[in-house]
């Protein structure tokens, strides 16, 4: 038996790529939780003890107290997808769903949720084509999540020579009738 409570990543050029001793296949449910009890594909039991919060992420590498590796998969789950061929509907589509705090992973012009008959057929009423697939779901992390940071890809420790602090110098009160 595993047991594992440290991240290390999901930045494939890592060492810990050659390194992997098993893998464990997870749905995003069971992604989303800190405290899971899985079965590895090589029939090891793994056990992880994380930081709640913070879903795991598809390809990342975890380490076990006795230093093995692990790599997380995602596994393939029913999901509906919902695509179009124009931007301003699929925005709008984008922008109904995040109003009800949906869980939605985003492609060019397409978009998967878990499925839901409700929120189906609204995408429909959009405009969309739904149809329903099997495929591994990993939806956005959220505006507020603080994202998910890829090893090698900082920017700590470098400047650019310039400031980012571009004044925003202009007169709001231009006299037109709206509410600000």
């Amino acid at each position: 038996m595993l047991d594992v409570y440290e991240r290390l990543g999901t930045d494939p050029g890592t060492e810990y790529h050659d390194h992997v001793y098993c893998t464990v296949v997870v749905d995003y449910e069971k992604r989303d939780r800190g405290r899971l009890k899985l079965t590895s594909t090589e029939g090891e039991e793994v056990r992880l003890f994380l930081e709640r919060g913070k879903p795991l992420m598809v390809g990342e590498y975890l380490k076990a107290t006795d230093g093995k590796i692990v790599q997380v998969e995602g596994a393939v789950e029913a999901v509906a997808h919902a695509s179009c061929d124009d931007w301003n509907t699929f925005a709008k589509a984008c922008y109904h769903l995040g109003n009800r705090h949906v869980k939605v992973e985003v492609g060019d012009c397409w978009l998967r949720i878990k499925p839901d008959h409700v929120l189906e057929d609204m995408l429909h009423q959009l405009g969309l084509i739904v149809s329903h697939e099997e495929a591994v779901f990993i939806p956005e992390s959220g505006a507020y999540a603080g994202g998910h940071h890829h090893h090698g890809d900082d920017d700590h420790g470098h400047s650019h020579g310039h400031s980012h602090a571009h004044g925003h110098h202009h007169n709001h009160g231009h006299g037109h009738g709206h509410d600000h």
